[in-house]
């Protein structure tokens, strides 16, 4: 069976651009004015590799009786209750509205699965708007442009649980997905010899030059019971050194499959010295939010093996302590040594980037730390953080809300980070906050 997907919300979010971008064709019509939309319009629709079956919808309204409104309404809802997933769309440049709390209460009844889409988030001017969102209670907002196809690749991963395969008319049970992992590191660091060794296969093209791989190519394999998605990069170098079409296209293309994967091994050729690209690669997964975890291939080259890793973690420390503690292993694709070592370092990291925390726990642990270390009193006012909560996962973010908290420093953000990181076991995974200030709208520094 195809997973089917309704587009809902309030008239006017841009339901209807949202459906003509994912179906990839203007079927549906679009115009500025609330109302366009009538009949729940269905479609075939495309997001990267998936594919489901769409519907769009009028929108909710509060309108009772046998009026034309009220059926239009009623259509919408018939789309919910047809729907494996909800797309809940709101317009970030308006903010949340009472009518968006008042249908949001509507489809939480429903007791389907709500994705929030914060649509018209293009720019930089938008993030107030988006961060209303979090009060619907619906999880993290999707920031995205209907229009201008950005913020795709956050619907792609919010998507992806409810699109794999479902039960068929045999019952078969539906299938979770395979954990999708990408290769990534410098030319030559020996990403495809790797791939086709835990392949057991001659997948790739591999050799002495430097930037054979051109295209992220994706394999399917199976690891002690988990399926995986592995994708082999292309080299990517300092980008004062990318040159030619070619390349730099490349170069795009591995950029792109570090978007969509949910952990990343970075690569690193132990033989030479590691260089700051490596370790801006891995700030570059990090940035993006990914489970990292960084691999020395052609060990068997090493000298000075126990030196050379001491080296490489002092480097991480040093350079990269907002992921600090991220796993590093050792591996020689050519001696076949270190694979199922990188395999379960990987497995490791994306139990932890899947990490959630009880809000009742974490209250808990705030309430210690800030025992222990009080927030600073710019200005001679202290900073008052009231509480948080785990607002999403993977990667784990969490909304703290308090007064003042836009005047936190950075180091007490990182003070909060590190003490997440060492007492629930967060190592290596990117953390993420968003502070909420207060509502006293007499409180102008909140």
């Amino acid at each position: 069976m195809t997973a089917t997907v309704a587009i809902l919300g309030r008239p006017n979010v841009g339901k209807s651009t949202l459906f003509n971008r994912l179906v990839g064709r203007k079927i549906a019509l679009v115009d500025d004015q609330p109302g366009v939309t009538r009949d729940r319009r269905e479609g075939e629709a495309k997001l990267g590799d998936l594919r489901f079956r769409l519907f769009d919808t009028a929108g909710l309204d509060d309108i009772k009786g046998d009026s034309l409104e009220a059926r239009m309404s009623a259509q919408a809802e018939t789309a919910v209750d047809d729907a494996d997933v909800v797309l809940f769309v709101i317009d970030s440049r308006a903010g949340v509205t009472p009518t968006d709390r008042e249908f949001a209460e509507r489809v939480r009844r429903r007791g389907k699965p709500v994705i929030l889409v914060a649509n018209k988030a293009e720019g930089s001017g938008q993030n107030a708007g988006v961060l209303e969102g979090y009060e619907l209670g619906f999880g993290e907002p999707l920031p995205i442009s209907a229009e201008h196809g950005e913020g795709l690749d956050y619907l792609y991963e919010a998507l992806l649980p409810y699109t794999e395969e479902k039960v068929d008319e045999e019952g078969e049970e539906r299938g979770d997905g395979p954990l999708r992992l990408a290769i990534i590191g410098q030319p030559n660091a020996g990403k495809s010899t790797l791939v086709n060794t835990i392949l057991g296969e001659e997948r790739m093209l591999t050799g002495p030059e430097a930037g054979i791989t051109r295209d992220a190519i994706s394999s399917d394999f199976e690891w002690r019971g988990q399926k995986i998605r592995l994708w082999d990069t292309a080299g990517i170098r300092r980008k004062s050194r990318v040159t030619g079409k070619i390349e730099k296209l490349a170069v795009s293309d591995a950029l792109r499959a570090i978007r969509f994967a949910e952990c990343v091994v970075v690569l690193v050729d132990a033989s030479l010295p590691i260089e700051r690209q490596d370790l801006t690669l891995c700030d570059l997964v990090a940035q993006e939010g990914r489970a990292v975890v960084l691999a020395l291939s052609k060990w068997d080259l090493v000298e000075e093996k126990q030196k050379k890793l001491k080296e490489v973690q002092s480097d991480l420390e040093d350079v990269l302590p907002e992921i600090r503690g991220v796993p590093v292993v050792t591996l020689s694709s050519k001696q076949e040594r270190g694979i199922d070592k990188m395999l379960e370092a990987v497995m490791g990291a994306m139990e932890r980037w899947n990490m959630r925390i009880p809000t009742a726990q974490l209250n808990r642990w705030l309430e210690s730390a800030i025992e222990r270390n009080p927030p600073p009193a710019p200005s001679g006012r202290r900073i008052k953080i009231r509480y948080a909560t785990q607002a999403n996962a993977r990667p784990p973010t969490f909304a703290i809300f308090g007064n003042q908290l836009s005047k936190m420093p950075e180091s007490y953000k990182r003070y909060l980070m590190n003490g997440l990181r060492k007492d629930f076991e967060l190592a290596g995974v990117p953390i993420r906050f968003s502070l909420r200030g207060g509502k006293n709208p007499f409180d102008k520094d909140k």
